[in-house]
């Protein structure tokens, strides 16, 4: 855990790596997730890269393994989760693992084919019987008609007639029930006078060939006469891919020719049953050696990438890498690597290299410092060894955050809710779940937990219980001891509906509230002006006393980067001034608090009034001191906040031009040395973090000394005005900025009250009346329970955490926390596994 307050130290490492056991120390390294690899061919095409055919390969593979995924959920199978950690391969195995891979694939396309085509067939027995069973009445007898027609002829003629002689034809077959309606009306239109049709639809549902589902359909059957309509209705049933069958005339004949079809039917589907089954045995061998494959393939395909990042030696025997490790786990490296390279016969070789960039920074979490960590690193993450704020933000955002939505009911539902997922987050469904929104709300329980504790916490000082006093301990206030010695008498009572309490009054009040606000405030009218009073001075405090903190906190980077003057030249500037001004004016208010008593209070000071006539270098008559001298005091406070300013604006510049000055340009390490430094082997006890300190600050933008020519004292300059700019006015907005503390809480108390006052309270009156309780609370306590936990714990939460997040971020992290470095991202191949 002491990496969770600075960030680790990380070393730029490089790796020979023999050609021989390149693949398997890379693939070693993958499985420890150690080391981040340098791109060491940036200026190389992709497509140039010395492994981009085995890349290739393996992305072919991982076509064929999409396929045979897509086929196992098509069948409504499920592929399972491999089954411990399994190696990266060796690359001879590649070519086994396509070959088997395309096996499978080829075997699984043509029974799917046979498959497809044997439902087609059948598909087509199926409506065929259909169209042969489906009664359609008498079959008329067409006859041709000479001359024109018109709508009043009829159709057919009579018996007897010229073209008694001439044979009718018949076309039968099925069509979409959607398509029924246009064909029929269609088929009209173009042979009208010539044919009959009629149409049915099918006694019971097929099962459609492509997607499984049942369908209905509708079949018909068309007599016509004559070559040129026959062709002409085939065509028009064509251009509906209608499904067309030969229609005989007998009833004998049709009644043979449907058994024979059930009978082809049957066999047809004794055929797919057994395809069906040979089917599930090719998806079942899928399924079993899919999910090993694909991570093993995901894992080859990872090492290659990371290879083609290596840099090849001139001699062509070995790989040279150059890796970002943390300086605790190099003897876990060397070891891997050894063990690794031993089977070639030369072991791989690595050494600490001085770097000429920052380092990355890595900070190691674990579940209950992820979210937290996370929080910190939205807004930017940390520079290489800069104090890391996540630590000291456990506590200060959930008590912030719970300082705006404090309420014992509220925060109780909260920590249960997070408690539950604390407790099932090892359970599999539980991390398997798909929802964004549960997603995150479980990845950030720990904080869920911790914000609902404070919330507790801070609703016992407030006294509210969904918007409810609570009575734990005695009432400081005596009613009783009032009405005794007011002579309060029943007429008194009877004009009066409200009554003052005066605390001057012997016995009236008999001192604080042991914990928290005195549950007899919640009767008084004046309940609200006193909590604007309260909650208002108290955000200025915690305000003041936050901003002061992280002030504080860059103390610590100084002096780890080894930058004295800033402490003199900055820290203690920004103190004076913030001390100076707010922190005088926090004194102020606990003064006041500790000063001023019940009797006096009507004639006690304005603290507004004092802060305002400090800066403006005045004072009131009417509004008395709170301590003698308070304007000496007050006036020489100011004079140091304000003579602060020119020594933040050029406090640092000048002592930076000053020592650029003085240092010899002309200096310079021998190339020799610097040589003989940098060879340093990792198990060498010289081997420093000089090698890869970086500074923190503008003068310490390089790793090298010859990094200091590059100073620039306008940017200099200009940098520190406006950080001096950014501090002066960031002080009083910032403090300003706290007020939220004061403004959240009081509106998260009254829409408590409102909710509370316009459906609970309503059904409670109403569950007055005998009979009326048991119907009329259980709606209203539901509908009571919705609207707290959508508006009060949904809605006001997300608008307290973001609210805390902004003072986080805005107020407390930008006094000492730069946030301009980047991850380390090792190389690792646990996404893999997962």
């Amino acid at each position: 855990m002491g990496s969770m307050f600075r960030s680790e130290e990380v070393a730029l490492v490089q790796l020979f790596l023999p050609t021989a056991a390149a693949y398997t120390c890379v693939s070693q390294l993958g499985e420890l997730g150690l080391v981040e690899f340098r791109d060491l061919n940036a200026s190389v095409s992709a497509f140039q890269r010395r492994f981009v055919v085995d890349i290739r390969r393996c992305e072919e593979v991982e076509k064929t393994f999409t396929f045979l995924q897509e086929e196992v959920h098509r069948a409504g199978l499920l592929l399972p989760r491999p089954e411990g950690r399994l190696p990266a391969p060796p690359p001879r195995d590649l070519l086994r693992i396509q070959e088997e891979t395309d096996r499978l694939a080829q075997e699984l396309r043509e029974v799917r084919g046979n498959q497809q085509a044997l439902r087609a067939q059948l598909h087509q027995l199926q409506l065929h019987s259909a169209v042969l069973g489906q009664s359609h009445g008498p079959l008329p007898a067409a006859a041709h008609i000479d001359g024109p027609s018109s709508e009043r002829t009829p159709l057919l003629l009579s018996p007897g007639g010229s073209h008694q002689d001439l044979r009718v034809n018949f076309l039968a077959g099925a069509v979409e029930p959607y398509k029924a309606v246009a064909l029929e009306r269609l088929l009209w239109r173009a042979c009208r006078g010539f044919l009959i049709a009629s149409f049915r639809e099918t006694e019971r549902q097929l099962e459609d060939p492509v997607t499984g589902e049942p369908t209905t359909w509708m079949t018909f059957v068309i007599s016509y006469w004559g070559e040129q309509i026959g062709q002409k209705i085939r065509k028009i049933t064509d251009c509906f891919h209608c499904h067309v069958f030969p229609f005989l005339e007998q009833e004998e004949a049709r009644h043979g020719a449907l058994q024979q079809l059930q009978q082809q039917s049957q066999e047809l589907q004794e055929v797919l049953r057994e395809t069906e089954w040979f089917l599930s045995q090719v998806l079942g061998r899928v399924q079993l050696l899919l999910p090993p494959w694909q991570v093993q393939i995901h894992k080859m395909k990872a090492v290659y990438l990371m290879l083609n990042q290596c840099s090849v030696s001139t001699t062509h025997k070995c790989l040279i890498a150059e890796v970002w490790c943390a300086t605790r786990d190099l003897p876990t490296l060397q070891q891997a690597l050894q063990d690794s390279s031993s089977e070639a016969g030369v072991s791989a070789v690595a050494h600490r290299i001085p770097c000429r960039e920052l380092p990355p920074t890595l900070i190691r979490t674990n579940r209950f410092t992820a979210s937290f960590q996370g929080i910190v690193e939205a807004y930017g993450v940390g520079r290489y060894q800069e104090v890391n704020p996540a630590p000291y933000t456990i506590i200060t955002f959930p008590f912030l955050f719970a300082v705006m939505f404090g309420d014992v009911g509220h925060g109780l539902l909260m920590f249960l809710f997070a408690l539950a997922m604390v407790l099932a987050e090892d359970r599999p469904a539980v991390k398997a779940a798909q929802n964004e929104i549960w997603q995150t709300f479980f990845g950030g329980r720990y904080l869920l937990l911790l914000m609902g504790l404070f919330s507790v916490y801070t609703g016992f000082i407030y006294n509210e219980c969904f918007s409810r006093a609570t009575v734990i301990f005695p009432s400081g206030w005596s009613v009783a001891a009032m009405a005794n010695q007011s002579g309060w008498n029943d007429t008194y009572l009877s004009q009066n509906p409200l009554f003052t309490l005066n605390p001057n009054v012997t016995g009236v009040f008999l001192g604080p509230y042991p914990f928290g606000i005195d549950p007899i405030w919640s009767l008084a009218t004046n309940h609200l002006s006193f909590l604007n009073s309260f909650k208002m001075k108290m955000s200025v405090i915690l305000g003041v006393t936050h901003m002061a903190f992280g002030v504080f906190l860059g103390v610590f980077n100084h002096v780890h980067f080894g930058q004295a003057h800033r402490l003199l030249l900055e820290t203690l500037p920004e103190l004076v001034f913030l001390l100076g001004l707010f922190g005088y004016l926090v004194f102020l208010v606990v003064y006041k608090w500790l000063s001023v008593s019940p009797a006096n209070a009507s004639s006690a000071p304005s603290i507004l009034i004092h802060f305002i006539n400090m800066f403006l270098f005045s004072h009131s008559a009417t509004n008395q001191p709170l301590f003698p001298r308070q304007e000496v005091v007050q006036y020489i406070l100011v004079v140091l906040a304000l003579a602060t300013v020119p020594v933040l604006l050029l406090g640092t510049p000048l002592y930076l031009l000053h020592r650029h000055r003085r240092r010899p340009h002309s200096w310079r390490r021998p190339e020799g040395q610097q040589d003989k430094g940098s060879a340093r082997l990792l198990d060498s006890p010289e081997a420093s973090t000089s090698e890869n300190g970086c500074g923190f600050d503008e003068e310490k933008t390089g790793c090298l000394e010859d990094k200091e020519d590059e100073f620039v004292p306008s940017e200099v300059f200009m940098h520190q005005a406006i950080h001096t700019i950014e501090f002066c006015l960031g002080c009083i907005s910032n403090t300003a900025s706290y007020l939220r503390l004061w403004a959240l809480s009081l509106a998260h108390a009254q829409l408590s009250e409102v909710l509370w006052s316009m459906v609970m309270h309503v059904g409670l009156v109403m569950g007055q009346k005998v009979g009326v309780a048991a119907v009329v609370l259980v709606p209203i306590f539901a509908a009571f329970a919705v609207m707290t936990v959508a508006i009060l714990l949904v809605m006001e939460g997300l608008s307290a955490f973001l609210h805390a997040l902004r003072l986080h971020w805005v107020e407390f992290q930008n006094k000492f926390y730069a946030g301009t470095g980047y991850k380390l991202s090792p190389f690792t191949f646990s996404v893999e596994d997962e």
